[in-house]
């Protein structure tokens, strides 16, 4: 891989397919997919704000991310964003939950996602994820963080 960021819908797609063919061809342990630290999320239709990247006390929070590893997306929910992730999945037919943790020292939910399928779907299924679950703009960066 050349590049490791993109912020536009087809270069970003295009940028998570090629890590996850560096990721299978290197025989990395995980792929790692990050925002852009500094760029807030939308507010979605009911009004809720999804995820921001700094809490309302000043501290940062981390930013969304998705791992994929094993065949298996792992991601960090809150309540509402396990809601929009479940609705999404509906889309892909071809990835299933797999496990969803909540330990109770956590705000949220830890979720394993089975993912069988080609990169260029998988690709499309971070993009969605990123938009429909963590509220970014169609125009948001993101970031291939590990590979």
């Amino acid at each position: 891989m050349t590049r490791f960021d993109a912020d536009e819908p087809r270069e970003r797609r295009k940028l998570f397919a090629e890590a996850f063919a560096a990721h299978r061809e290197r025989a990395s342990a995980f792929v790692t997919f990050e925002v852009d630290h500094e760029e807030n999320s939308d507010v979605d239709e009911q009004g809720s704000s999804a995820r921001q990247t700094q809490s309302g006390d000043g501290e940062d929070e981390p930013a969304p991310w998705v791992q994929f590893a094993d065949q298996t997306f792992n991601v960090d929910v809150t309540d509402e964003e396990l809601d929009r992730l479940k609705s999404l999945l509906d889309e892909f037919p071809e990835l299933r939950i797999d496990r969803m943790e909540s330990p109770d020292a956590a705000e949220g939910t830890n979720v394993r996602i089975t993912a069988r399928s080609d990169a260029n779907r998988l690709a499309a299924f971070v993009d969605r994820t990123f938009q429909a679950v963590y509220g970014r703009d169609e125009d948001y960066r993101a970031w291939v963080a590990a590979v």
